[in-house]
């Protein structure tokens, strides 16, 4: 008999649970995690082109997980850039930031966000192991920003020189697209409207519900994008699934894995394509 079998006789489920998550369990589910990492063994342009080599398929006991640690620049250190570019800093100090968008006017919009409580994704040990590899990108440290920052470089030297709140108070926004005067941005469960003037750094107006998003409890691929056809009279919203392969059953997967296409006028959405 192997020392887990007389454990698992011998000692009682609490027993066994308090061992799990002892700083010696701990250790263990860490170290099995970062077991869990595969390194690249070819130059990354042999897998491009018409006639890729790809790695031969490997078995393992467990997932390869790979994530990679979330860090600003080195001091003193930018990108290497192509021949006749460079790069610098547009803006620092930002809380977790997503997507961008451009007004018209050159401002450069930013939504400072991460994902929403999930309740029901975090349970067991595969919850707890998950919400640990997303700290380790840098998701879920702290509660969401749940802000549209807007950056402005008036003299044009690549620097912003001012960051104001744009929009606060939102639900993990991630997506925008501005039509005339309509501000749209995805929230992870609502497609919302504001009303824009150019030129403005913030507005404070209530935004106008357009339409329901796919949420929920648990809520995976919890980013919204958000483009508008040229008319603007109809927005397609991307929604990811809500799975890998649907283990969380059919009915978490309504609309979604899916880009729906939303009417602006009266808000209804239809699937455009899954």
């Amino acid at each position: 008999m192997s020392n887990l079998d007389w454990h698992r006789r011998r000692r009682p489920l609490g027993s066994r649970t308090k061992k799990l998550f002892s700083p010696i369990g701990f250790a263990s589910i860490t170290c099995l995690i970062s077991a869990c990492t595969s390194n690249a063994t070819l130059p990354p342009m042999t897998g491009t082109g018409p006639h890729p080599t790809l790695p031969a398929p490997r078995k393992s006991a467990l997932t390869t997980v790979n994530t990679a640690k979330a860090k600003g620049w080195p001091a003193g250190k930018t990108p290497t850039a192509a021949s006749g570019f460079v790069v610098n800093a547009f803006a620092q100090q930002l809380d977790h930031p997503r997507w961008l968008y451009v007004l018209p006017n050159g401002d450069v919009l930013v939504a400072e966000t991460d994902a929403p409580p999930k309740p029901d994704d975090a349970k067991g040990i595969k919850g707890w192991i998950m919400t640990r590899i997303m700290r380790n990108a840098g998701s879920g440290k702290s509660p969401s920003a749940n802000r549209i920052s807007l950056l402005r470089d008036a003299d044009g030297d690549g620097i912003a020189e001012s960051k104001t709140a744009f929009l606060a108070g939102l639900n993990s926004p991630f997506g925008m697209a501005l039509v005339g005067n309509d501000f749209y941005v995805a929230d992870t469960d609502a497609l919302l409207r504001f009303t824009y003037a150019s030129g403005e750094t913030s507005i404070s107006g209530a935004g106008i519900e357009v339409a329901q998003l796919p949420a929920g409890t648990i809520n995976h691929h919890w980013t919204k994008n958000v483009i508008a056809n040229p008319d603007g009279a109809h927005l397609y919203v991307t929604v990811g699934s809500n799975s890998n392969a649907a283990e969380n059953g059919m009915a978490n997967e309504e609309k979604r894995a899916d880009i729906l296409e939303i009417e602006t006028k009266t808000g209804e959405t239809v699937i455009f394509a899954s």
